[in-house]
């Protein structure tokens, strides 16, 4: 009978589509993949550096995991592996520890399943995680998580990333375009592009990401590609009027901001200025009125007083965008931020953290109410709560409708009739879809 292995992933779209390829290298092994909860033979944690508390939130799963199966062998793998081996070694249970380097070799490292006195750890240093391993996550969801890029050169001062995954890479255009026709096999309707700097493709190749959205938009077998994460400063105009005009890219993007002030842009060493980052803002709005656009913001960085953050709320304030995701500024070791004077009390950034999620949830329903009554095309997911289904509209509104087992996966023009109480946006399917 074959080992049962299941998988828990805290943090990004890039770690769940890194879990879903170790999972596929697994069942090439001959384990079983199972769910959490069925007392697997093998638990592995992909983890984050990126979320607050990941220690707390990591010996929290490997507990769960072993209340399930106390005998069960325990993996730790990802970010929080590669910067904290030590560390994650010493949580009571767990087995084997691997770095960036060794994640994808898993099945190399399991030679049997024999619980270990002391966590044996595997963890080159970062400056030999130069590889580029592709990925994509599949099985529970209508959109594939696409893993194009890894790695980043940027050495922001408050991020470990760099330290975690080591420098910029990927494939090169051709290599990258063949293996999402493969993706584009599955039954996926929607195909999202990540990467830890996703405009930086390309860099140790001579190619960009222009070139490569313009090869995959002439894929055939996908009907969406939405751009997840993108720097601002590689954001060009180029690539805002190509999605303006295809067919296939959804007009949605997702820019970090992090400060409205040039100060703290300066201080945290970001490759922009606020001025640049308006006129990315308003050549999206130009070219596509009707576009998502998400911002990443985080509040309390050193230096940051009263009068700098009421600088960054009011560049908000006044930009044409659909929603925010706000972080109060967290020390990580290592940082070149964490060496700072000027630090922001805590109460403080939860303060400011809260005024801009107000600011957020105010951007966001202005946004669903200017469609309210319009169509738009949405993709229903495969999720299901109790008789209601959802899925999104192309610029990322989210949207409830009664059941419809016919209609998951499939894209369906509906009308947009009414903001639900929990932010969702209730629609209607036109008579002519409900008799499929």
């Amino acid at each position: 009978m074959p080992y049962s292995v299941a998988f828990y992933t805290l943090g990004c779209k890039l770690n769940f589509a890194e879990t879903s390829t170790v999972g596929r290298q697994m069942k090439e092994h001959g384990f079983e993949i199972t769910d959490f909860k069925n007392a697997a033979d093998l638990y592995v944690i992909n983890t984050c550096s990126v979320t607050d508390h990941a220690d707390r939130k990591c010996k929290k799963v490997v507990s769960e995991a072993l209340r399930y199966n106390p005998n069960a062998y325990v993996v730790i793998m990802g970010c929080y592996a590669q910067l904290k081996p030590e560390e994650i070694a010493s949580i009571p249970g767990v087995d084997l520890v691997l770095g960036a380097a060794e994640k994808f070799n898993l099945p190399l490292h399991l030679t049997d399943l024999v619980k270990q006195e002391k966590a044996l750890i595997f963890n080159a240093p970062i400056k030999e995680t130069n590889v580029f391993i592709p990925g994509f996550s599949e099985g529970d969801r209508t959109r594939t998580f696409m893993k194009v890029q890894d790695g980043c050169d940027y050495f922001c001062t408050f991020c470990t990333i760099p330290l975690a995954r080591g420098s910029s890479r990927s494939a090169n255009v051709f290599d990258t375009v063949e293996k999402v026709k493969k993706v584009a096999e599955g039954s996926a309707k929607e195909i999202v592009l990540t990467g830890v700097n996703l405009g930086d493709f390309g860099v140790t190749h001579g190619q960009d990401f222009y070139t490569l959205i313009q090869e995959l938009d002439k894929i055939e077998g996908v009907d969406r590609f939405r751009i997840s994460s993108i720097e601002p400063n590689l954001l060009s105009p180029e690539i805002i009027e190509f999605v303006a005009e295809s067919q296939k890219f959804v007009p949605h993007f997702h820019i970090p901001l992090q400060s409205g002030s040039d100060t703290i842009l300066k201080n945290m060493r970001r490759r922009y200025e606020s001025d640049l980052y308006l006129q990315r803002i308003e050549t999206i709005n130009k070219l596509m009125p009707h576009c998502a656009i998400g911002v990443d913001v985080i509040v309390g960085f050193p230096g940051e007083t009263e009068e700098e953050f009421l600088k960054t709320y009011q560049f908000l304030n006044e930009l044409e965008i659909t929603y925010l995701h706000v972080f109060p500024y967290s020390e990580r070791p290592n940082t070149t931020a964490k060496k700072m004077k000027d630090i922001v009390p805590l109460k403080e950034r939860g303060k400011r953290v809260e005024m801009l999620r107000i600011l957020s949830e105010k951007k966001r329903m202005a946004f669903y109410q200017k469609y309210i009554g319009t169509e738009r095309p949405v993709l229903f997911e495969m999720e299901e709560k109790g008789s209601k289904m959802h899925g999104f509209t192309d610029n990322y509104i989210k949207v409830t409708a009664d059941y419809d087992p016919l209609l998951v996966n499939e894209i369906v023009n509906v009308r947009l009739d009414r903001i639900l109480g929990n932010g969702t946006v209730e629609v209607s399917i036109p008579v002519e879809m409900l008799r499929h």
